[in-house]
Formats: structure tokens, sequence, C-alpha cells
């Protein structure tokens, strides 16, 4: 088995992925979140591990970030791992003045800058969107646990300093926040005929300013990590 990505074996896989974009941060849900979790996979340091979660089988392997890192990650994960289900679990800055630090947002859709899908030559423009089973049952399970997540689109911007400064009009259409990887997990997603889901925590503002410092970025979003955990569960009972 292996691609030149991932070293992992047939089979080292549960059917559900977290995906953070940070390796530190799939290191930490392994270690705090799994049972009997094992490293599956190590090549160019992206961790990805193996446990079980209330007795369900759960990995976790980040992404890397940017859209070409999760393309690739995801691409195998889905179509060399036989992996039906990956939720990405990672930051995002906030462009709604509705949102605030630490908010767990749920990405519907993806609007993007990427030419990511015209690899698919399709006459127009794809429109990523999540799985509407996997949503549906996170934003159960949020709910569940007393949270109301706020459900929209993200925004996966290419470019992380962006010198043309528009940022901000995508939070005019509605757009909640600006992140880097959700619009290519869901193509690929569609592309397999699998299913995806981003779960974002909002790490900063871009309304306001105010931001996270690194280390909580890595370790402090348990929120997200048990929403996303609980959605696996919900997801094997499925099926």
């Amino acid at each position: 088995m292996g691609t030149p990505h991932n070293e992992a074996a047939s089979g080292a896989f549960a059917k559900t992925v977290l995906m953070p974009g940070d390796p530190l941060r799939a290191k930490f849900i392994a270690e705090n979140f799994l049972e009997d979790a094992k490293l599956v996979n190590n090549v160019r340091g992206i961790q990805g591990y193996t446990g079980t979660y209330h007795g369900t089988p759960v990995s976790v392997m980040a992404s890397g970030m940017g859209v070409p890192s999760i393309g690739i990650y995801s691409h195998e994960l889905f179509h060399f791992y036989d992996v039906d289900n990956i939720i990405r679990v990672g930051t995002a800055g906030g462009i709604s003045p509705k949102l605030k630090l630490r908010d767990v947002v749920m990405a519907q859709g993806a609007c993007t800058d990427s030419n990511y899908a015209h690899q698919f030559n399709l006459p127009g423009t794809f429109a990523p969107i999540a799985d509407f089973t996997l949503l549906e049952t996170a934003v159960a399970v949020a709910r569940r646990m007393g949270v109301e997540p706020p459900v929209g689109n993200l925004f996966s911007s290419d470019v992380f300093y962006n010198k043309a400064g528009n940022t901000l009009d995508w939070g005019k259409m509605g757009v909640l926040a600006i992140e880097m990887e959700t619009a290519a997990l869901y193509c690929n997603a569609a592309e397999a005929g699998k299913r995806a889901l981003t779960i974002c925590t909002i790490s900063d503002s871009l309304v306001t300013g105010e931001e996270l410092p690194p280390a909580d970025r890595q370790t402090s979003f348990t929120q997200m990590m048990s929403i996303a955990l609980e959605t696996a569960v919900e997801m094997a009972k499925k099926g």
C-alpha cells in the first residue's frame, strides 16, 4: 500500500477521519480523545493516527495548509484508503460581525478564489458544498451539547496575505469566515462520491482585529473536536 505522501497500510484508517491543518493538533486529538491511538503515517511530518472514541474507530490526520495540500491528502484518503467521511476541524478568520472568537461554525458551502475545480472540466462554475447527512448530524450533535453553530458559506482563499485587501467584501454577501482548505475538500468528496464537512473555530476576526495566540490554536478548541468526534460516532451508527 502507501502513496508518495502516506505510508499507512491498507485498512489503517477508519471510515471517518478528522482532518485538522496542523500536525500538532492531530497529535493533540489523538493523545487526548482517542483510546489506543496508533501512529499510522508520519511522511513529511503529516501525522495520522487511528484509535477509538467511545468504542468507534476514528482516525485523525493533518492536512497541511491550503488547497493544494488538503487536495492531496483528502484525495488519497478517499481513493486509496477507502475513507467515507472527512471532517475538517480547523480555524477560520471571522468576516461576519456576528461572530466572536471561539465560535464554532459549520461550512454549508465554500466560496473560493481557487482554480481547483477547473481540473474537472465542467462547463461552468462548480459550487462546493458539504454532505447534508454529515452537516445535519453535526448540527444535531452540537445542539445536544448546548451549542447553536452558525451554518453558512466560508471563503476558501488561495492567499493568506491578501494584497488586494478586499476580503471583507465576502462578508457583505453573508459569508461567515475565511480559511484555506474547504473548497478543495468538498470538490474531492464530490468527485469520489464520499462525504465531507468543515467545522471551524473562529481564531481571529478581520472585523475587530482580535486574535487568539498560536498555542490556543493547537490545543484549546476542544468543543469543535468533541462535536466532530461525536458526529463520527453517529455516522458509524448510520452505517
